[in-house]
């Protein structure tokens, strides 16, 4: 009987197409869920969602430097 044999870079491999398939699952069941709580009513498509956008009018000026 032969057996296969598996280097460090199959095993690397392998972990990273584990990880890989957990984070898209987890994507996709996030965006999954939060276009179901729009269809239900328990948020509004004004809601942000992931939003970078930065409010420039929180941002406080930088003090005088001397």
């Amino acid at each position: 009987m032969k057996f296969l044999y598996f280097d460090p870079g199959l095993g690397a491999m392998i972990v990273q197409a584990l990880v890989a398939v957990v984070a898209g699952i987890l994507l996709f069941t996030k965006n999954l869920l939060y276009k179901i709580k729009i269809i239900l009513g328990f948020k509004s498509k004004d809601d942000e969602y992931d939003s970078i956008d930065i409010d420039n009018n929180n941002i406080e000026p930088d003090d005088e430097k001397e």
